[in-house]
């Protein structure tokens, strides 16, 4: 026993002179939390930083992916934890709640509104970045991914092991795993096999006593919630046993881009109806609208014009492609030259939006694309947008520096599958997906900043019109807490909740609510736009 005791002191002492460059002498909460992780741990000594650690800044901005969230007057952890086994995060979870700390867990860092490294009370980050580990195996078309891997890293090592293997998930390749699939999660397959969500078959998730649970152990009610309601308002994600999809050994993608003056307004119309219902689920025929310098035909003159860039994920051949583009939308143009065939992983790397013979391998690239400064809402759209609609967007586009529309079409299979099958609702008569974005560079200041965020909200309102309101809708992985915030300083009641949790549940919200009251009745894991419990009267 004495020798279980000198262990502890001499661990606690490692962690205090790691985090410090030196021992404290004198007992203090950060003492205190550093006692109870190393008496929990054991021998296991966990990494971690506090403001005073030289590296302390640079491992909290490394994953921040809005860098609104950057600046020095965020909010920023008391201790950041980068654990490398799972009993180190069970032990943060325990210490965490023993001192009224708030635990944030960050898997890829792209939360829309910072909520996985930023916080109004005092809390601890724990990054997964440590635990990324990913087992495939083809023989029963499944692998279990550790929460802190990301998409890229998914995608590269599954065609490691084969090229006819895929899993459905998003475009953006240093998105964290643990986060896009327990807020439903889509990619390009969306139409051909729904959603990420969809697709898992089995989870390890730490609850808030610091038990380690799976699927059978925590039961069908709580994996049901974190498949689409959001994994932190219920645990840590340890891991996602997933679901493997077939893929052809070819594919293709591309990328036809148009401006107002090549027609631009007519061919959205027209791809509305088209991308969503009228073309086989293999086809994903995602849209991007930006501003761009174009071309004054009458003087030659370069001045801002708004492009639509259609982009194509097709599982299948280019010339089977330009045929179905022919029959469905000819207005397009699309020709076989527009075609690019590679492997699924190779298109993956196109998506992404890097270019033609980059490297797969810079999927496993955690940091392989810029970051900004952003403010992004979404809607669901169930009815074509009138080209009257359409020019308006056109005419805010305008005004703003950097704007992005950023639509995923739905339709197929993500359509079919019930809206209470996971906690993920947004299914049978859904067009697509609209994302609103507008980009600034970060040395912009306060002014510009509230200036860009304005902007966004007034498109948002200007939409109105043109998408559900009964209730509106909006995407868990796309968070907005323009729609309402808990009182984390306080009680997160359903009456609060419900606007905002209707937006991303619909009608799983109220079952949402039970499954939190069950499995967290002191609500520990609570944020801004956690799962609220029903608090009795």
């Amino acid at each position: 026993m004495e020798s279980s005791k000198c262990a502890i002191l001499l661990l606690t002492l490692f962690l205090l002179v790691t985090i410090s460059g030196k021992a404290s002498s004198a007992p203090s909460p950060q003492g205190d939390f550093l006692t109870c992780l190393a008496s929990i741990s054991n021998e296991s000594k966990p990494q971690v930083y506090v403001p005073k650690s030289p590296s302390y800044l640079s491992i909290l901005q490394s994953s921040i992916n809005n860098l609104r969230f950057t600046t020095p007057s965020t909010p920023k952890p008391q201790f950041i934890i980068t654990p490398n086994r799972e009993s180190q995060v069970q032990a943060v979870v325990i210490c965490s709640k023993r001192y009224g700390l708030k635990v944030t867990v960050r898997s890829g860092g792209h939360d829309f509104e910072g909520l996985s490294s930023t916080s109004d009370v005092p809390f601890v980050l724990v990054d997964l970045i440590n635990l990324r580990n990913i087992d495939v195996n083809i023989k029963d078309n499944s692998a279990w991914v550790q929460g802190g891997a990301t998409l890229g890293e998914v995608y590269y090592r599954v065609a490691e092991k084969s090229p006819v293997h895929g899993y459905p998930a998003g475009a953006c390749p240093t998105v964290g795993v643990g986060g896009h699939i327990s807020g439903g999660g889509f990619g390009a397959m969306v139409r051909k096999y729904g959603m990420s969500a969809d697709h898992v078959l089995d989870a390890r998730l730490i609850n808030a006593n610091g038990e380690i649970l799976n699927r059978e152990t925590m039961g069908e009610d709580l994996f049901w919630a974190i498949r689409g309601g959001g994994v932190a308002s219920f645990g840590v994600l340890l891991a996602w046993k997933i679901r493997l999809v077939p893929v052809p050994p070819i594919m293709t993608v591309a990328m036809v881009r148009r401006t107002l003056e090549q027609g631009a307004t007519d061919l959205v119309y027209k791809w509305q109806s088209v991308a969503s219902y009228g073309v086989p689920d293999e086809l994903f025929i995602a849209l991007h609208v930006g501003v761009v310098n174009g071309t004054n035909s009458t003087k030659g003159e370069l001045r801002r014009t708004v492009e639509a860039t259609f982009q194509f994920f097709f599982l299948g051949r280019g010339d089977e492609l330009v045929q179905l583009m022919k029959k469905k939308f000819p207005e397009l143009g699309f020709k076989k030259k527009d075609c690019i065939e590679k492997s699924w992983a190779e298109s993956a790397v196109i998506f992404a939006g890097f270019s033609v013979g980059t490297p797969v391998d810079i999927l496993l690239n955690r940091s392989s694309l810029p970051k900004t400064m952003f403010k992004a809402k979404s809607d669901f759209v169930t009815k074509p947008i009138p080209k009257a609609g359409l020019e308006g967007i056109w005419k805010r586009f305008l005004k703003e520096e950097r704007p992005e529309l950023v639509i995923g079409t739905w339709g197929g299979k993500v359509n079919e599958i019930p809206e209470d099958a996971i906690a993920f609702p947004h299914r049978a008569g859904n067009m697509y997906l609209i994302d609103y974005v507008s980009n600034w560079d970060e040395n912009e200041g306060k002014d510009a900043s509230n200036k860009h965020i304005k902007w966004v909200r007034e498109l948002y309102d200007y939409m109105t019109p043109y998408v559900p309101n009964s209730p509106r809708t909006a995407f868990l992985n796309y968070r907005d807490l323009d729609l309402g915030q808990n009182n984390i300083n306080g009680t997160s009641t359903y009456p609060k909740a419900k606007s905002w949790g209707q937006m991303y549940f619909k009608d799983n919200f109220k079952k949402l609510l039970k499954v939190k009251s069950k499995v967290d009745p002191d609500n520990f894991f609570i944020s801004e736009q956690s799962i609220p419990i029903i608090v009795s009267s």
